[in-house]
């Protein structure tokens, strides 16, 4: 695992480089504290990702098996969403998926959630959405990734 932040963007060589990157991202708003990785219930690591950011909606999509999965609290959103494919800047739609945590100090509630994609063909590491968790108790969200 290492990033390379010396192009244009930055790569990494492995999905778990996703959790330095996020960090990295959200260190002058809400600091991700802990990061949580997507894996399909067949086992794959590899999805195609469809967003909304205004209404702070995402869903993934197994390349192995073709399971769709909304993430985090996106089925409360997903009525008003206008969800659109995830590229990256090489053209390539298939990721691998991880999800940034801010939470509140003392609590294991969220604060904002970044979804964060690494390209599984050139490695660009990127942060597609993230949005704003407004409601308590939000710790089950750590589960739905």
């Amino acid at each position: 695992m290492a990033i390379n932040r010396a192009g244009r963007w930055w790569t990494g060589t492995a999905p778990l480089d996703l959790d330095e990157y996020l960090v990295a991202f959200s260190a002058d708003g809400h600091p991700v504290t802990q990061v949580r990785h997507a894996a399909c219930s067949c086992g794959a690591e590899e999805f195609t990702v469809r967003v909304d950011d205004d209404e702070g909606c995402a869903e993934r999509t197994c390349v192995a098996c073709g399971r769709s999965t909304l993430l985090l609290d996106s089925g409360e959103t997903k009525d008003d969403a206008e969800l659109e494919g995830a590229a990256c800047p090489c053209g390539n739609e298939t990721f691998n998926v991880a999800v940034g945590f801010a939470g509140y100090e003392g609590s294991n509630d969220v604060r904002w959630v970044y979804l964060g994609l690494r390209c599984t063909d050139d490695g660009v590491l990127g942060v597609y959405t993230d949005w704003k968790i407004d409601y308590t108790p939000s710790s089950h969200l750590y589960e739905r990734v």
